[in-house]
């Protein structure tokens, strides 16, 4: 699958199947995988106090990956777009990516993929140690609904190049994994938008495992490797810049976007099970005037600080199929100009077989839920408690 200096994919914790593969020799293969996610959730009435159940499709994709030379490879994946909103739900494009994989020092993608920020964002929504995993404000590929005129990207995908590759410095044991690249970012159309110079995002991130690699697919990430990775301890630190990124026309501001997260997983001796840490912290910069929230071109980015912090525990006795996980999350997010909001979370999850095969039942408290990504001024809405039952299936 990869040339022998690339760390090769961990298929018990990667989406594409070997049961889907069609290869002709060592260099040429392709192969074909899916995945589905859906949601059951009850949410209180902020105005009787009663429960509101409903269901929502979260997403629905399709994976095409190839190679055709030792050194050329290929991704596409396909997406369910507002699949929950059965008036808007449309199939499109989600990566669309040439790689050039040289060995595991020097690699370049190109085409429509992940920005390299955050762990939550290269985890994607399939690979999250939580079903529910995007909790802090996103960077402006996922605060963007679109590509083109007037977005800035879709689902942490934006248009560009990325560099990456991994190496060990040598003065300390460990690897460093890095990847940095650049996109179009934030797109204005004359008289609508801040970007009117047509600046581009540059982005970047440095990881560092100081105990065992993590052995993913280029640059891309997970939140657990449920013990099956070894004992990890990852340090990253993440950026992204563009000039004139937020705002609207007559309240522009540049953006700068810094994250620092930290992965830890412990198998504990005698087979007592996984013990999975993850922790975020994120300081935006975007100081634009309040007045933008009400001008219709505004893209309005959150400006502030946030952090998130997930504790989970591996039982390792297998019940019937799979093993549980229970956890617990809590969020803060503090808008410089807007209220601040909360969120506490506590679930179990059911793993049947990793990231193919997860049940989730969880419940939040907070007043993330209903304040969302709106950080204007004047936003105010209380807490409200939200029960779900999620799953996901790849293949």
């Amino acid at each position: 699958m990869n040339s022998p200096d690339i760390y090769p994919m961990d298929m018990s914790v990667k989406p594409i199947s070997e049961k889907l593969r069609i290869q002709t020799d060592e260099t040429r293969w392709i192969s074909l995988g899916a995945g589905f996610r859906g949601t059951g959730l009850w949410v209180e009435n902020q105005e009787s106090g009663n429960l509101k159940g409903d269901f929502a499709i979260d997403s629905a994709r399709l994976y095409l990956n190839g190679q055709f030379h030792s050194y050329l490879k290929f991704e596409i994946n396909s997406e369910c777009f507002y699949c929950s909103n059965p008036d808007m739900r449309t199939y499109n494009i989600l990566d669309a990516i040439m790689k050039f994989e040289f060995n595991r020092y020097l690699n370049l993608w190109g085409g429509r993929m992940l920005v390299p920020t955050e762990r939550g964002e290269l985890n994607g929504p399939y690979f999250q140690a939580t079903h529910d995993g995007f909790k802090t404000p996103f960077f402006s590929q996922d605060f963007s609904v679109k590509f083109g005129n007037g977005g800035a990207g879709r689902y942490g995908r934006d248009d560009g190049v990325t560099l990456w590759g991994n190496m060990e410095p040598g003065f300390i044991s460990g690897t460093l994994g890095y990847a940095f690249g650049v996109y179009r970012g934030l797109q204005s159309s004359g008289f609508a938008g801040p970007n009117q110079g047509g600046s581009v995002l540059t982005a970047a991130r440095f990881t560092y495992n100081f105990l065992s690699p993590e052995k993913n697919p280029g640059y891309y990430t997970a939140g657990t490797y449920y013990g099956q990775a070894g004992d990890i301890l990852a340090l990253a630190f993440g950026m992204a810049y563009q000039k004139n990124g937020a705002g609207s026309f007559n309240h522009h501001s540049d953006f700068l976007g810094l994250v620092g997260d930290i992965l830890f997983e412990k198998i504990l001796p005698r087979t007592m099970g996984v013990v999975t840490v993850n922790a975020e912290y994120k300081q935006f910069y975007a100081n634009y005037s309040t007045a933008a929230f009400t001008d219709p071109d505004c893209f309005c980015i959150f400006d502030g600080k946030s952090w998130t912090v997930t504790g989970l525990y591996l039982i390792p006795t297998k019940v019937g199929i799979g093993k549980f996980q229970p956890y617990g999350k809590f969020t803060r997010v503090q808008p410089n100009h807007s209220s601040n909001r909360d969120e506490v979370e506590t679930g179990i999850n059911y793993v049947i077989d990793g990231f193919n095969a997860r049940i989730s039942a969880y419940y939040q408290h907070g007043d993330l839920f209903t304040k969302g990504l709106n950080y204007a001024p004047d936003v105010a809405n209380r807490a409200v408690d939200v029960f779900k039952i999620s799953f996901q299936l790849q293949i």
